[in-house]
């Protein structure tokens, strides 16, 4: 290790570990500020924070090789995702992405916006019954909206029913992913302490539904040629043989998890910085009546709502779902003329680096503008990185990324939803970032013909 790399004050022999056990986020802050690579000790291994745009491209592009998921994040994630695109490496990963990547062409996903709309309106027509002193769970809400979305376009199957049992199954288990990651005398699963327990319950009830849909779609005959379709189908080139029901559940889970948490998160976020910036809120309702008029959005509309994009990607800056990218160290390798030693970790924090004064002016504020104006383009590449990049970039950015600005500019047209008072908007960083405790708001009518003037 160079004697020259800042390295974070920790405690003996656990180093780092109760500092990012009693507040991750601020631990990763305070770190940044010791320098564009930082040594954070940690029990049996070395970690790095590497916070510079120019070093995070080093890892993820330019020497991406040297660098996999061997890290003990991915081992417990792999717990519950099994060796899904998420977590998997190597031949078997570029083999699985292969299958997945024409699922996420352009015209194929394209045929989804109607699918993400009304959706979206099958759930505004349920805020509909409410009245305006009712507060409700946004972050619950989105979730629910996201995974039926994610369900209906990736495997023709409506999750509607199963979203409560599904949603909570798994929060249980990112959290608990989280706990086994900075416990490290944590019990192997086989040993029923209640928190193994709770894991447990929760893997199980998962299983039972992403078997259900693989067991259901494999009675069709003409099944719909969807994701899951292209991996069922799928054929090893060098054995000839198909994925097996372990396989074909890793992807499933991985799709029903990823595939709509993030941008859950992303849209509750977004929905509370609005809440919070009544000026920005009212530029966004004007674009959208300007452009809309009050009926519905689709893909055609996108090109003409720079500011719906802005707001998105300004949430997406300051409250990143993907918080965090963990990576193993294969080879020695040297970043920012500091030696990399193999065998320790280093960690991509979008949290911090885009919140880094030298990319973003006033950084700790939610300005849109920035984004509108250009701004942000002007910077290094991996100033702004909340889908990852390089070979491992998300293979559903696009989705994702069409799906948030669908559906904010649904909602927003017939609803400003207002944080209820004295509610605790605490971040959590769990494998995304959460509101710890919900989001809890009220459903604010807008004015529809005022939209529509």
């Amino acid at each position: 290790m160079s004697e020259t790399i800042p390295t974070f004050p920790g405690v003996p022999v656990l180093g780092a570990l109760p500092a990012v056990r009693r507040d991750m986020l601020r631990t990763f802050v305070r770190a940044a500020k010791l320098g564009d690579v930082v040594h954070l000790p940690f029990p049996g291994r070395q970690g790095y924070l590497i916070v510079h745009p120019d070093l995070i491209k080093h890892v993820l592009v330019d020497n991406h090789k040297n660098y996999g998921k061997g890290t003990r994040g991915y081992r417990m994630l792999r717990l519950a995702l099994g060796e899904g695109l998420v977590t998997s490496e190597g031949e078997f990963w570029r083999r699985q992405r292969r299958i997945a990547q024409p699922a996420f062409h352009h015209q194929r996903i394209a045929a989804f916006a109607e699918t993400m709309v009304t959706s979206t309106e099958r759930m505004l027509d349920q805020w509909a019954q409410h009245d305006s002193t009712k507060v409700i769970d946004i972050d619950a809400e989105m979730m629910r909206v996201t995974l039926e979305i994610v369900g209906l376009c990736l495997m023709s199957t409506d999750l509607a029913d199963e979203s409560g049992v599904v949603g909570g199954a798994i929060t249980e288990v990112l959290e608990g992913t989280v706990k086994r990651v900075q416990n490290p005398l944590t019990l192997p699963l086989e040993v029923p302490t209640p928190g193994n327990r709770r894991f447990v319950r929760a893997l199980s009830r998962l299983d039972e539904v992403v078997y259900g849909i693989i067991r259901e779609r494999q009675g069709m005959q003409s099944p719909p040629q969807d994701l899951l379709t292209m991996f069922m189908e799928a054929v090893d080139e060098e054995t000839g043989e198909r994925m097996n029901e372990k396989h074909l559940r890793d992807e499933v889970l991985t799709m029903v998890s990823a595939g709509h948490e993030t941008t859950a998160n992303a849209l509750t976020w977004t929905f509370y910085l609005l809440s919070q910036h009544a000026e920005e809120a009212e530029k966004l309702r004007a674009e959208l009546a300007a452009v809309l008029g009050g009926r519905s959005p689709t893909l055609e509309d996108l090109p003409n709502l720079p500011y719906t994009d802005a707001v998105v990607k300004e949430s997406m800056r300051l409250l990143p779902p993907v918080w965090m990218i963990a990576r193993s160290v294969i080879d020695d390798d040297v970043i920012g003329g500091h030696t990399i030693p193999a065998g320790s970790m280093v960690f991509l924090n979008t949290y911090v680096t885009h919140r880094d004064p030298r990319f973003f002016e006033a950084p700790e504020r939610f300005m849109p503008e920035r984004f509108a104006r250009g701004d942000v383009d002007r910077q290094p590449k991996y100033a702004y990185f909340p889908f990852a990049g390089g070979p491992r970039v998300c293979i559903g950015n696009s989705f994702a990324a069409m799906e948030a600005k669908l559906l904010l500019a649904t909602i927003a047209q017939r609803y400003a939803p207002r944080l209820a008072p004295g509610h605790d908007v605490t971040p959590i960083p769990t494998v995304t970032l959460r509101p710890k405790y919900g989001m809890r708001m009220f459903l604010e009518r807008v004015d529809r013909s005022k939209a529509a003037a």
